[in-house]
């Protein structure tokens, strides 16, 4: 049997790591080695915007270390992502360059959305743990550097994620610069993370009992699993055991911690933050159990990566994850449930009987979903230029797993559904060419779809779109009365003509 080697590379706020991973056939991922340098480019960033030259030298000369070591495993492929600390410098574009030019590793930066779902796809990866666990409500906590990420499951399903400025580097440097005494700091940090977090309690909380509360982060997950033998199952504890630790880090010194976690000393003040965080939004939520599975971004790299090469096959759907995050987005702005259905149904049915004409993958039919199920958000802030306010608030609204192009493209798909569309590419926000024409063709389908249902009656449930020659015959067998959606489909269906020279023709057979 062949092996498969394959390197995951986080560029960190807070240090540099790099996995090797094998793959051997069928869901076989085997992590045989790691290693991490610690280099704080977040505290330049948060404070200053910029990563400084000294450290840039460093980050260089550490990649460059990476580079032979991947050698050494005749590494076959690589991943390399930077996370907040280079993706809120002022000087992205400039940082990646000088990295590949000076390491020869290319170094993607994610979006905030792509890195907490890449970090969801790593707890994934720990199986049936993972998947038993969120059988009840959970709540995933994501501590980064920069910021903080809240998700909650019901019934393995993903109804909420939001993003909230508490990470544990953002929270150190105010500290820093505030002078907080280490007698103060507990009180100082629960006073931040509350005062951030009580609008996110009565937003997304409210009566919702969580039982179980997942830890992602650097700091004590790894430490967790490290007392337990190297085993993630038994890094599970209930919210008494989880005293017992936060009373340790409250009661020792920082010399002492260091000792009995077995970690450099200018990290424990980084453990300390994140425990106080876990622990408040323990209390808040009322969680019985906290598990730390000790996974780190890099292990969802990898996850990722066997996803894409098909030997690696996860029981959960991920992609269904993003559509309930949007449907939560929709409910949020009091979309109307079975429009967004019927509207999903009736645009994935024309997007897969034109496969043929249209060029898209699978990728894109998510896009397509999605502005179906956010058509009308905009119509929350005014019924008046609707196409308009939904861009706005799909652009200001984090969705999981979504780059920021991404978002981009549900976004103007859901305006243009509204509105008349804009062949200048650079006043639909400088999108590439391809991303053009993907937003052109899934206005074109969404469009078709929203005459379909002009009622909002779902009169056409039964729809079957079937391509001959050049006409998309669209068959319905209805007793209902569908004069204004033929109406509609006959006037308003120039654009989906233009975009695929194909006629759509709506027919009507009833059932007596």
């Amino acid at each position: 049997m062949s092996i498969r080697t394959f390197a995951a590379i986080d560029v960190g706020s807070y240090e540099l790591t790099i996995k090797i991973f094998a793959f051997s056939g069928k869901n076989n991922m085997r992590e045989i080695d790691c290693v991490s340098k610690r280099l704080d480019l977040g505290s330049d960033t948060y404070a200053m915007g910029k990563i400084s030259n000294e450290k840039m030298d460093e980050l260089c000369r550490t990649l460059k270390d990476f580079s032979d070591i991947m050698k050494a495993y005749k590494v076959e492929s690589y991943k390399a992502y930077g996370t907040s600390a280079i993706r809120e410098t002022e000087n992205t574009t400039i940082v990646q360059d000088q990295i590949a030019q000076r390491t020869g590793i290319k170094v993607e930066t994610l979006s905030n959305s792509e890195q907490r779902f890449m970090d969801y796809k790593s707890v994934a990866s720990k199986g049936d743990s993972f998947r038993k666990i969120i059988e009840e409500k959970t709540a995933i906590l994501d501590i980064g550097g920069g910021s903080i990420q809240l998700s909650l499951f019901d019934n393995d399903t993903l109804v909420s994620t939001q993003n909230v400025r508490l990470g544990v580097l953002r929270i150190q440097d105010y500290l820093n610069r505030f002078s907080v005494k280490s007698s103060q700091m507990e009180d100082v940090i629960y006073e931040m993370a509350m005062a951030r977090l009580d609008t996110y309690e009565k937003l997304y909380l409210k009566d919702r009992g969580i039982q179980n509360l997942i830890i992602v982060d650097d700091y004590l997950s790894p430490w967790a699993v490290k007392k337990r033998g190297g085993d993630s199952e038994k890094a599970v504890l209930d919210s008494g055991d989880f005293d017992t630790i936060f009373e340790v880090l409250r009661s020792q010194n920082p010399v002492q911690i260091a000792s009995s976690m077995d970690i450099p000393q200018d990290r424990v003040p980084l453990v300390f933050i994140s425990a106080v965080l876990i622990k408040c939004i323990a209390e808040l939520m009322g969680v019985k159990r906290i598990w730390a599975p000790g996974v780190t971004l890099c292990d969802g790299i990898a996850y990722e990566y066997a996803e894409k090469i098909k030997m690696f096959r996860g029981e959960h759907d991920f992609e269904e994850d993003i559509v309930a995050c949007a449907f939560s987005i929709s409910k949020r702005y009091m979309v109307n449930r079975k429009r967004s259905e019927t509207l999903d149904n009736i645009a994935t049915n024309i997007f897969d009987s034109i496969r043929k004409i249209h060029g898209l993958g699978r990728r894109e039919r998510l896009y397509l979903r999605l502005a179906a199920i956010l058509h009308d958000c905009g119509k929350y802030i005014s019924l008046v230029d609707t196409g308009e306010n939904s861009f706005q608030i799909i652009m200001a609204t984090e969705i999981i797993g979504l780059s920021h192009q991404e978002r981009e493209i549900v976004a103007n798909v859901v305006r243009f559904n509204h509105s008349r569309f804009i062949y200048d590419v650079h006043r639909t926000g400088g999108l590439e060419k391809e991303a053009f024409l993907v937003v052109a063709k899934l206005t074109a389908i969404l469009r078709l779809a929203s005459c379909l249902d002009r009622s909002h009656k779902q009169k056409l449930k039964g729809l079957k779109a079937v391509l001959k020659g050049g006409q998309l015959i669209l068959t319905v067998d209805t007793q209902a009365d569908i004069v204004l959606e033929k109406g509609f489909v006959e006037a308003n269906t120039d654009f989906f003509k233009e975009v695929f020279s194909v006629e759509p023709v709506l027919k009507q057979r009833k059932i007596f």
